[in-house]
């Protein structure tokens, strides 16, 4: 989003916490090295380090539209907040990428948003749980999007070979999903399968050699077309949240697998918003035996990878790019301007 902001002609300042929880398990798992990836990617873009007790006033001196994303400490977003209620004239938007507006609901209520302009939720059903809380038009649904800049199918065909599937373990929330959806109906369809994410205790390394599954470890998030490239198709496990109390939000891991060409089979998941064509930008599976068979099919039938890549592919480039996203907000900061403030209870 950064990228596409400034290649339209804005100024754009990202800043995060010195030795935040992410950066810090980076460099001791992987050393300075951890960030060539992102360095080589993304040469146009870094971010600003500030300690937690810095004045927030020259981070956001000039700024037209300010966003605060969930993760930010409360702290910081009260007194961003404070700032914007004593007549900071940028435009306060909070940002809500998680489940924790119903998992963990007192946590994110307990967030002083009076005086934000407005709140960015990525899926429809989390906008209504804004809405219910007294955001009523002040809440946008602003979905997530592929990077099509860095996204894309391999320039030149490779040879491609079984499934990858790039996520982290976890709490292990979705365990049983991924044995019945991923684990067993790869094995049981004869395709070699690579695991790659974050977060795996010994216990879930060994049910992945249980399964003859191979854990890859860690990949950086720019290399992810590089191992798209080389797999004959993947698999989208939504989280549980996303399938119950959350319906509709897929990950931003659907729409960067779709954008680089690679087949997807998703677990069951009900896209309620119409942000997909089931079935033909992407196969669903109903339950185990269905995954198993999809995945037979993917394995013997070119033509069927070829046109679900296709077609996830136009979709994508249709509806769901970064570019289409910082038109979105740049028409949302427009509205909020040719509004009086009117802030949530």
């Amino acid at each position: 989003m950064l990228r596409e902001l400034i290649a339209a002609g804005h100024e754009v300042r990202a800043f995060e916490p010195e030795a935040n929880w992410s950066l810090a398990h980076l460099l001791e798992d992987h050393g300075a090295s951890g960030l060539d990836a992102f360095r080589r990617a993304y040469p146009d873009l870094a971010s600003i380090p500030y300690a937690s007790g810095d004045p927030i006033e020259p981070m956001v001196e000039g700024a037209d539209l300010v966003i605060v994303h969930e993760w930010n400490e409360p702290a910081l977003v009260a007194r961003l907040g404070r700032l914007r209620a004593r007549g900071a004239r940028f435009l306060l938007l909070f940002h809500d990428t998680h489940h924790r507006a119903v998992s963990a609901p007192e946590e994110m209520r307990s967030y002083e948003l009076d005086a934000y302009d407005g709140v960015l939720a990525f899926g429809e059903t989390l906008s209504n749980v804004y809405r219910d809380w007294g955001w009523r038009d002040r809440v946008w649904t602003w979905h997530e999007a592929a990077d099509t800049r860095h996204f894309h199918p391999p320039a030149e065909p490779q040879d491609r070979e079984g499934l990858v599937w790039i996520g982290n373990w976890g709490d292990g929330e979705r365990t049983e999903e991924l044995e019945r959806f991923l684990f067993r109906p790869a094995r049981d369809a004869g395709l070699p399968l690579d695991v790659h994410g974050v977060r795996y205790p010994d216990s879930a390394k060994a049910t992945l050699r249980d399964f003859g599954a191979r854990y890859r470890g860690w990949a950086p998030n720019a290399e992810v077309p590089r191992l798209f490239a080389r797999h004959l198709a993947t698999v989208h496990v939504p989280r549980r949240y996303y399938t119950t109390i959350l319906p509709g939000i897929p990950t931003i891991r659907v729409f960067e697998a779709l954008a680089c060409g690679i087949p997807l089979v998703s677990a069951p998941w009900d896209d309620s918003e119409n942000l997909f064509r089931p079935g033909e930008d992407y196969l669903v599976a109903a339950d185990e035996s269905a995954m198993r068979r999809h995945l037979v099919a993917l394995r013997d039938d070119p033509a069927l990878r070829q046109s679900l890549a296709a077609k996830g592919l136009e979709t994508i480039r249709a509806r769901h790019t970064c570019a289409h996203r910082a038109d979105e907000l740049l028409a949302i900061a427009a509205s909020l301007r040719a509004q009086p403030a009117e802030h949530c209870a």
